[in-house]
């Protein structure tokens, strides 16, 4: 019975180290995002309409890919910076740049609970 016990606790400490491993950047690795308008990311223009956002490493670097919600080709890959946040983030909030040509260019993308905000 002790070493059920003990297994138990065991599994449970190993299962409590792998979800604090999981999110040790404070970002969630999936979110949703919808654009009312397009938006210039990168390079790429994204029509308006809902997409799912996966953030990703690749060596050192911070990748969020836009894939349109609903089908499974990936729309834009854009390099991010994490910036660290005060407090966990209590909305979602997009920061856009308007262009003199009037083009709506993502800056900055903040996920509610997250504590770090990605910026382009």
């Amino acid at each position: 019975m002790r070493l059920f016990k003990f297994l138990g606790i065991f599994l449970l400490g190993l299962c409590a180290i792998a979800i604090a491993s999981e999110n040790k950047l404070g970002i969630h690795e999936e979110s949703r995002v919808t654009f009312r308008e397009p938006v210039r990311i990168g390079s790429d223009v994204l029509p308006a309409g809902e997409y799912i956002v996966r953030h990703s490493m690749q060596g050192d670097e911070h990748i969020m890919a836009f894939e349109r919600a609903g089908s499974s080709k990936e729309a834009v890959r854009v390099k991010c910076t994490l910036v660290p946040l005060a407090a966990k983030a209590d909305k979602d909030e997009a920061v856009y740049e308007i262009t003199s040509s009037k083009e709506k260019v993502l800056r900055e993308l903040v996920f509610r609970g997250d504590t770090a905000k990605h910026v382009f």
